[in-house]
């Protein structure tokens, strides 16, 4: 479970006022000395992060926060990224400091966190300085409306019982729903194409392929692995037929010229789109494409950073992709990994990336923040396939999507 990606484990955040005793709680929950603990307010500016087991839920990763009391410029935009960190929380841990007690700032918050129902715990935090009654402690239940504990962060007190609040009030996903869920059987073979180019990791594959050869090992399926230059040969040597091939989108042209009309065919990236609930909506946004004209600008969004090639797929090849398929001059933007613009209206549409690297929390909120705005939104698989005009053929082995067919042919 250590090496269970970030994307898909239970994001725990703990937010409070500065020296609420945040790190400190982070570090007892993962005893480890994870954030650096200080007498001084505000010492925590950016949110730091821990993979760890909380069991029966598995792996999870716990975010501390600077604390949402901050004040001066530098203070708001820590307090900026405190809130911003909310886009990807499954459940939301508020430290009171104790001695404190619970000031209007802290309600105004816990407001904010349920108004996005974010399951939320409220911590009182350095009880073992403060003498709190159980009286006391029924009346901020009930004011709150929200489970509460009593915690000594410093001496580890109190924790477990956190932990079990975690286990009680979490949201997390226990549905079956899997990468190739209803596509493979035991038994299937599955043909991945997964060209490797100068942006492909020195060593290994990228994080989209890893995880889908290990979901079709899951389902007791069978994985072949193969380049876009060896994928013909590949299926003629194959005594059974694939019950489908699964392509990295960039190549996907080539990979629809080689495989046979009656094998199925798909790409990571929609695989993806599927998988963490998307599909439908990032379908419905690539009507948009038709419609560009010269001057119209286009949000290109990746979840990761990493270093551009000369043909990167973001910076170079979507924007000649669709430069070519709309005859315009159209204008590209582009953002990476935890930034995504506040203001989207500016935006005739947005291009995301698979989302590997985030959780279904931020890419509902990039979703909903486009539609809120009135911006459509698509995805660099199915743009890619649409542009190419494929994506028909893509989409097929999702029946939620086949009625929504007739009006993708370019």
């Amino acid at each position: 479970m250590n090496n269970t990606p970030v994307a898909n484990r239970l994001h725990i955040s703990i937010f409070g006022r500065r020296n609420a005793g945040k790190s400190t709680l982070i570090n007892a929950l993962t005893n480890q000395k994870i954030a650096v603990v200080s007498e001084v307010a505000g010492t925590t500016t950016d949110p730091v992060q821990k993979t760890m087991e909380i069991l029966p839920m598995g792996p999870v990763v716990v975010i501390d926060t600077a604390g949402y009391d901050d004040t001066g410029d530098l203070g708001n935009l820590r307090v900026e990224k405190t809130y911003d960190v909310l886009r990807k929380t499954d459940i939301a841990i508020v430290v009171i400091n104790a001695e404190d007690g619970i000031t209007d700032e802290d309600r105004e918050f816990i407001k904010d966190v349920q108004k996005k129902d974010i399951p939320t715990i409220v911590v009182l935090n350095k009880s073992d300085k403060s003498d709190i009654s159980g009286e006391q402690l029924n009346i901020y239940k009930e004011e709150l409306g929200v489970p509460l504990c009593k915690i000594s962060a410093e001496h580890k007190t109190g924790i477990e019982e956190l932990k079990d609040l975690i286990v009680k009030n979490a949201k997390y996903d226990e549905s079956k729903t899997t990468i190739v869920g209803g596509l493979v059987k035991p038994r299937d073979i599955v043909v991945l194409v997964t060209p490797i180019d100068k942006s492909a990791p020195k060593g290994r594959l990228i994080l989209p392929q890893q995880q889908t050869i290990r979901d079709i090992l899951d389902s007791d399926a069978i994985a072949v692995v193969t380049k876009e230059n060896g994928l013909k040969d590949t299926l003629n040597n194959l005594t059974k037929k694939p019950s489908i091939v699964i392509t990295d989108s960039q190549v996907f042209s080539k990979v629809a010229a080689d495989t046979p009309e009656e094998i199925p065919l798909t790409s990571f990236s929609i695989l993806f789109a599927r998988y963490k609930g998307e599909l439908k909506q990032l379908v419905m946004g690539i009507r948009k494409i038709r419609e560009l004209k010269a001057g119209n600008r286009v949000l290109i969004v990746e979840g990761c950073t990493h270093k551009c090639e000369a043909e990167d797929i973001g910076r170079v090849k979507i924007p000649e992709w669709i430069r070519k398929f709309c005859g315009e001059e159209i204008e590209f933007e582009w953002a990476n990994g935890t930034f995504y613009p506040k203001k989207l209206d500016k935006y005739d549409l947005i291009v995301h990336c698979g989302g590997c690297m985030l959780n279904k929390k931020e890419m509902g909120y990039r979703i909903d923040a486009a539609k809120e705005s009135n911006v459509a939104i698509t995805n660099y698989g199915m743009l890619i396939a649409y542009v190419h005009g494929i994506l028909p053929r893509a989409l097929k082995p999702f029946p939620s999507v086949r009625k929504m067919l007739g009006y993708l042919a370019p």
